[in-house]
């Protein structure tokens, strides 16, 4: 499996849209922050990223049905953590309405929407695409 920054937005659209996840907002800007895994000419996975000066946005992380259960979003999940922390990110942030137990086990903790920095609040993300049952969950990066 090959990944690789900033994956086609076109493929990446559509394997977020398999997924149920939210696409309006998503151009060809976000792609920088983006990273997707290929098996040969397919998009197997995608994880993406809104930098939002120390604070950042876990947003997209999205697996193909048959490579799920594969580690695959592990993987994807840590080089987006590599990148934020390269980038200065020291909270990662993300909105959740499925997946809560699964970034639990990888270091992210549940927190009140209130406390989310004024960057995250302010995120399309956070004030119109994610609705507002979503769970707010953060990992705080350790300095590199």
């Amino acid at each position: 499996m090959n990944i690789v920054r900033k994956p086609s937005e076109i493929a990446v659209k559509k394997l977020l849209d398999s997924a149920q996840l939210p696409i309006a907002d998503i151009t060809p800007e976000h792609m920088e922050h983006f990273f997707g895994a290929w098996e040969g000419s397919s998009l197997a996975g995608v994880v993406g990223m809104e930098p939002l000066g120390t604070a950042a946005l876990l947003r997209s992380l999205a697996i193909a049905v048959l490579k799920r259960c594969s580690g695959l979003g592990s993987a994807l999940l840590a080089q987006a953590e590599k990148y934020a922390m390269e980038k200065g990110v020291r909270s990662m942030f993300l909105l959740t309405t499925t997946a809560e137990s699964y970034f639990e086990k990888r270091g992210y903790s549940r927190i009140s929407r209130e406390e989310a920095p004024e960057a995250i609040r302010n995120t399309v993300e956070f004030t119109s695409l994610c609705p507002g049952s979503a769970v707010l969950m953060v990992k705080h990066m350790p300095a590199i």
